[in-house]
């Protein structure tokens, strides 16, 4: 395909409607230091053939997470997705489909998203779920500002525990809103008194179960507290397997819930695409950010589905839009749906109970290595070592030796003074071989 650049002409006119001089004048509020002082260093041209080439050798110095023993979480996860599950999303009514604009012609996308909703609220204990956010930390995000909708309140306080990329999207909207953030620090016990940070003034408190470190919370105490100031709890989940094993915050009085839904159905793809999952207390529905499917019959009483609430700008007027991140991830909750209902309510307890089972023999394994210090007294599939050396040098040193031994929690929040922990997760993937490579591997970088 030809690329066909803008004629000097074109640009002046485009500046000129915009009230520019320049195209440099576009980068004004980018900090001086940031921007680059000559092109970057690529050729000019090259044939695709040739592109191919060097995009494989850059591509080879990766070390593949399917290729070695992997322990990597920290928010994304590595599953078994059947083959089914990209078999199916892959037929063109699928897979060229977006949103139904004119919906109820679109009874098929319809129908797994309603699926999708049930699936969802079923997981997470709550009334209601929407038809998809476009990922947790974002959804997060959403749900902080949703949370402000109801309450008529602007400050959200942040649980130390809460995942860092998820506090930082949440600090980023407030700061847009003017809204008032109090991040607690980073809690690797699980021990913060969040409690005291509740008043009167408090629209929401977030907090993150299994927490990024792994530990295990209990939710109650603190919707209580909230609740009791007409604030409330927004709970969240990085692991969605967790659920299948650790009792649903909807069960422990949660207002929201909101987390990724990326380990069932989805890779880890380099990074995305992800998909957001988002339930509410019924009585809270008006203010749900996204799309809402509902199922209803039709004149002669058939079985059909409707777009039943849609709040997006897109299709109604902006200042009225409860949902600011406007994705919803439809092919994404396809393969969740598609991946849930092959497990089944048994066969999702059952892989979760797999996960657990694999994180304590790697754990206990871990434990006996010298230098090493398991920090948690409870975790679902994942938990936090404390090492005899910088955790970023040691992953390094796993790395060459085929090993992708997890998270250095410096990566996540770097000048916490954290620089000795790292995050290990451990699913069903991973094998008693695995394991035990893990754990050579380690005892020898630490030695």
């Amino acid at each position: 395909m030809r690329y066909l650049p803008l004629t000097d002409t074109d640009r002046e006119d485009m500046l000129a409607r915009i009230g520019v001089a320049d195209v440099d004048a576009l980068f004004s509020d980018v900090p001086a230091g940031k921007l680059l002082k000559a092109p970057v260093d690529l050729p000019r041209a090259k044939g695709e053939l040739e592109v191919e080439r060097i995009m494989a050798k850059m591509s080879a110095r990766n070390v593949a997470a399917s290729s070695v023993p992997f322990f990597v979480g920290a928010g994304a996860y590595k599953h078994h997705v059947p083959a089914t599950v990209d078999h199916l999303i892959q037929r063109s009514e699928f897979l060229t489909s977006y949103t139904p604009y004119q919906p109820e012609i679109a009874q098929g996308t319809l129908q797994y998203l309603f699926e999708f909703q049930t699936q969802v609220a079923a997981l997470t204990g709550m009334e209601v779920a929407n038809a998809s956010m476009y990922d947790g930390s974002t959804g997060t995000g959403e749900a902080v500002l949703m949370a402000h909708r109801v309450t008529r309140r602007s400050k959200a306080v942040l649980s130390g525990g809460l995942h860092p990329h998820y506090a930082e999207v949440v600090r980023t909207l407030s700061k847009m809103a003017n809204d008032a953030v109090v991040s607690l620090p980073p809690d690797v016990s699980a021990s913060e008194d969040i409690l005291s940070q509740i008043d009167d003034e408090t629209s929401c408190v977030v907090v993150q179960n299994p927490d990024v470190f792994g530990n295990l919370r209990d939710l109650s105490p603190i919707a209580a507290k909230a609740q009791a100031h007409g604030a409330l709890l927004i709970a969240v989940f990085t692991e969605v397997v967790s659920l299948g094993a650790i009792v649903p915050p909807g069960a422990m009085g949660a207002d929201i819930v909101v987390g990724e839904g990326q380990s069932i159905g989805n890779a880890l793809n380099f990074g995305g695409p992800y998909v957001g999952l988002f339930a509410a207390k019924s009585k809270y529905i008006r203010q749900m950010p996204g799309r809402l499917c509902g199922e209803t019959v039709d004149s002669a009483g058939q079985r059909g589905f409707v777009l039943t609430l849609s709040t997006r700008e897109q299709h109604i007027r902006r200042d009225k839009a409860t949902s600011n991140i406007c994705t919803n991830s439809g092919l994404c909750v396809l393969a969740f749906t598609i991946h849930m209902t092959l497990l089944g309510q048994a066969g999702f307890t059952r892989l979760a109970e797999v996960n657990h089972a694999n994180a304590v023999k790697l754990a206990d394994a871990l434990a006996g290595v010298k230098g090493v210090t398991v920090l948690n007294d409870s975790f679902f599939n994942e938990f936090t070592v404390k090492l005899g050396k910088p955790a970023a040098e040691v992953v390094e040193a796993l790395s060459a030796k085929g090993i992708l031994g997890g998270v250095p929690v410096s990566r996540l929040l770097p000048n916490a003074g954290l620089d000795d922990l790292l995050l290990v997760a451990s699913t069903e993937i991973n094998t008693d071989e695995d394991r035990a490579a893990f754990v050579a591997a380690l005892a020898e970088v630490l030695a």
